[in-house]
């Protein structure tokens, strides 16, 4: 399915002035509910202006209407020789505002979804591999600023194909643990030992020692 120019800001524009549900934004825009549900909340795209699609063309006030009424229609693009174009892979451009946030969603993906590959991290969030490994290694030169978030809540890439990369990453390395080309990584469990007792003092002192004797009452004579 084909979906609109700048489809991240004609999502923020049909949330702000229509009464449709996400799943129908979500649908038109080729982006994903939760992703929908952030611009709602003001997490994602809360600086951004909205397109409004009847304005260019892409999208018919009728159409509009008509899906406002029925939940369960979907909207139908007003295809164009420019307006409606499907979106081809290539280099994923970021823009200057959201480059900053790159180190942050490197960082939550490495913790999160260790089985993902530098290559996969970096078409998904439009990155390097030597920036990659800097922050893995922890010698990015701002490693002390950098704070783990999810690259979806930043705008760096959508949740289904965060989910689709996770899923592929998954399913190879599943993959090679069955023919045992990678093992599973051993979980060695520490335990606190309670610290060492000094040794007690053995008494030098014999208790008949202490037993008093009749010299020691009497006298010696």
């Amino acid at each position: 399915m084909t979906q609109p120019l700048m489809p991240m800001a004609t999502a923020v524009w049909l949330v702000d002035n229509t009464g449709l549900t996400f799943k129908q934004i979500a649908a038109f825009c080729g982006l994903h509910e939760l992703e929908v549900q952030g611009v709602a909340d003001g997490t994602i795209g809360a600086n951004m202006v909205g397109q409004d699609p009847t304005m260019n063309g892409q999208l018919e006030p009728a159409e509009l209407k008509r899906c406002e009424a029925d939940p369960k229609a979907a909207l139908q693009i007003k295809h164009h020789d420019v307006e409606a174009r499907a979106r081809t892979k290539g280099p994923r451009y970021t823009p200057v505002s959201k480059r900053q946030d790159k180190p942050d969603a490197i960082a939550w993906l490495v913790r999160n979804h260790p089985e993902l590959s530098d290559l996969q991290i970096s078409r998904l969030v439009g990155t390097t591999k030597p920036t990659i490994s800097a922050i893995r290694d922890r010698s990015h030169w701002n490693s002390t600023n950098i704070r783990a978030q999810d690259p979806v809540g930043l705008g760096l890439c959508r949740q289904s194909e965060l989910d689709e990369v996770v899923k592929a990453a998954s399913a190879r390395r599943a993959k090679l643990l069955e023919k045992g080309e990678i093992k599973e990584p051993e979980i060695i469990v520490e335990v606190e030992m309670a610290p060492e007792l000094p040794p007690l003092k053995e008494k030098t002192k014999r208790v008949a020692d202490d037993e008093p004797t009749a010299e020691s009452v009497f006298g010696k004579s």
